[in-house]
């Protein structure tokens, strides 16, 4: 899981701000209230979201018309533009019409003249519709490299190959590189379906909350709270480890985390996350130049031995490498012995590939939605490549020395210096992000919803802020200084969360959705004008009728469910008993001290 450059994008949108104010526009704000109205039903989002993907793909037709004859070129300079040509306001675009409404004549109706539900706060249908889709203007290209940028992180991939061994690593680095690809469309089928102009879904969240209610969102909203704290605090850790050894032990290896803790008090303070967009570019490029350094360096010098005996004891003090085509026989994987150095190195797998907790809020910005397929297919293969491509260089050179992060496994201090540095620059704006979005989570779906605190425009809510930042960094720097065990932390993080965003909630949102959907009969039609719809039946003899239509396709997803559930709960006993060993006597690192793991 790499910086994440994707986040950028949020932080509301200027396009749809008060220019007097700065603050949220009438629109927006019924936008907003609208996302989470609970009076909303699921048919009534399906409802919607039909018509949404029919003008969409109407808009794209007339646009691909205008463009004329299509040539290899252009196909690719149109899918990775910006998208601000192809974007077209909502009352240029043709409307779609309405599934099965005709007038007394046998015309059809446009979607405009039928939305007929109110003013929305004095908000009129033009402007509802041009304000949903001012933020929809990515292309596939685009979001291939949000999904990359967000998920590309090698750095720990050779030290899970050096748990695991050559056979192991490849095959499980595959099976979880399919099944986040799998998530992927799970999700985008959801989005598909249940996001419309009218009710745009924002979130994973927002997901969530269409198909199981209130309360889906909260726990979602709670626990992506809890995953964005823990990674400020491996950032912290991480970085910490790279002053400390930038310094040579000079500096207190607490005192190396607190200069980074305060260094992201102050950058934490912009509210605003668009101000970080070309810092997160800058970062994708450095993290590029950091995997050509460590492979060319790895290559031609020693593992850094004084790193690996300070994290994992004296057994892995200077000695011969050794690589393994299966799982390390006992004493040969820092990881622990045999089964649960291998669930260690799994952690690190998914920890690699986690991202998919903000493929919603990429498909909310993309211009034509149903192209998400082929952006999420080339990023998951790209990634793959590259993780199978450096986890296995990387190993074959340093075996079971690998270290992770990888760059403070290497031995010449020189590039050590040079790639810390430059990793300090990219976790520095990777935690700042974070951080960002995690006490926005935290304020909005609790300050806001359940302590009616002000918005975060207004004066009060910034100096909320302001107090915020600093106490949310600072119980990340507790949590790092009392466990600094930096692969087995961010193992327990990918377990406890990671896991549960990439494969055990997209799975119980599919089996959720599809039982609705399917549930759904031809005479239980919903009216735009009422908002209701006519119900055969409710409860639970609804659910089993649902699932019976697709049961095989529910029962899979359902195994898939249960399946990540027992891979989480192995993955939280693996890293529980390294954290163990580690604190038992094979590390020189404790809670506050001084002494770098990193050596």
């Amino acid at each position: 899981m790499a910086t994440p450059a994707n986040l950028a994008m949020d932080g509301g949108d200027p396009r749809l701000s008060d220019v007097t104010t700065g603050g949220p526009s009438k629109v927006e704000l019924a936008i907003l209230h609208a996302i989470h109205d609970r009076s909303t039903t699921f048919e009534e989002y399906i409802y919607w979201a039909k018509i949404t993907r029919a003008e969409e793909k109407a808009a794209d037709e007339h646009y691909r018309s205008m463009k004329g004859p299509r040539t290899v070129k252009s196909t690719i300079l149109d899918r990775f533009s910006t998208g601000k040509i192809h974007h077209v306001a909502a009352s240029d675009t043709p409307a779609a019409p309405l599934p099965g409404s005709e007038t007394s004549n046998g015309e059809e109706k446009t979607a405009l003249e039928s939305q007929a539900v109110g003013n929305h706060s004095g908000v009129t249908d033009a402007e509802w519709t041009r304000a949903s889709r001012a933020v929809r203007t990515a292309g596939w290209g685009g979001v291939f490299y949000l999904i990359t940028t967000d998920i590309l992180g090698p750095f720990s991939t050779p030290w899970a190959f050096a748990q695991m061994g050559y056979g192991p690593g490849v095959a499980l680095y595959t099976v979880f590189g399919v099944f986040a690809a799998y998530s992927g469309f799970q999700l985008w089928n959801v989005f598909m379906h249940l996001d419309s102009d009218r009710y745009p879904m924002r979130s994973f969240g927002d997901a969530f909350f269409r198909v199981y209610g209130l309360w889906a969102r909260h726990a979602i909203n709670f626990l992506q709270s809890i995953q964005l704290l823990l990674t400020v605090s491996i950032l912290i850790l991480s970085n910490g480890q790279s002053i400390a050894q930038i310094s040579k032990g000079n500096l207190c290896f607490v005192v190396c985390l607190i200069v980074f803790m305060a260094a992201g008090m102050i950058v934490g303070q912009i509210r605003t996350l668009q101000r970080f967009g070309w810092l997160a570019n800058i970062a994708v490029w450095i993290n590029l130049l950091i995997i050509f350094i460590v492979m060319g360096v790895s290559a031609n010098s020693a593992p850094n031995f004084a790193a690996t005996q300070s994290s994992f004891g004296d057994s892995f003090g200077p000695g011969p490498i050794h690589r393994y085509a299966g799982t390390p026989p006992n004493g040969m994987a820092s990881g622990g012995n045999g089964f649960v150095g291998s669930l260690n190195g799994l952690n690190q797998a998914v920890y690699s590939y986690g991202g998919a907790m903000l493929f919603i809020a990429f498909l909310a910005e993309m211009r034509h939605p149903w192209d998400f397929w082929k952006g999420l297919l080339c990023a998951e293969i790209f990634i793959y490549t590259v993780y199978m491509f450096f986890g296995i260089f990387v190993y074959s050179y340093q075996g079971q020395f690998s270290y992770n992060p990888v760059m403070q496994g290497l031995s010449p201090f020189a590039w050590q210096t040079a790639t810390n540095i430059m990793n300090l620059v990219t976790g520095l704006i990777a935690a700042a992000l974070y951080g960002n979005i995690g006490i926005k989570v935290l304020y909005t779906d609790v300050f806001q919803e359940m302590l009616s605190a002000p918005d975060l425009t207004k004066k009060a809510g910034k100096l909320l802020w302001i107090g915020l930042v600093p106490l949310y960094w600072a119980i990340a720097f507790i949590i790092c200084a009392a466990i600094p065990q930096f692969s087995y932390i961010s193992g327990l993080v990918g377990a406890v969360c990671i896991l549960q965003f990439t494969y055990t909630f997209p799975a119980i949102l599919a089996v959720g959705y599809q039982i609705q959907k399917d549930a759904i009969l031809p005479s239980e039609q919903f009216d735009p004008v009422t908002r209701s719809t006519n119900y055969v039946d409710r409860g639970v003899k609804r659910w089993v009728r649902g699932f019976k239509v697709r049961w095989l396709l529910n029962t899979l997803n359902f195994l898939y469910f249960l399946g990540a559930l027992t891979t989480a709960a192995l993955g939280i006993y693996s890293s529980c008993l390294g954290l163990m060993s580690a604190f038992g006597g094979t590390s020189v690192a404790t809670s506050f001290g001084c002494t770098n793991p990193a050596g």
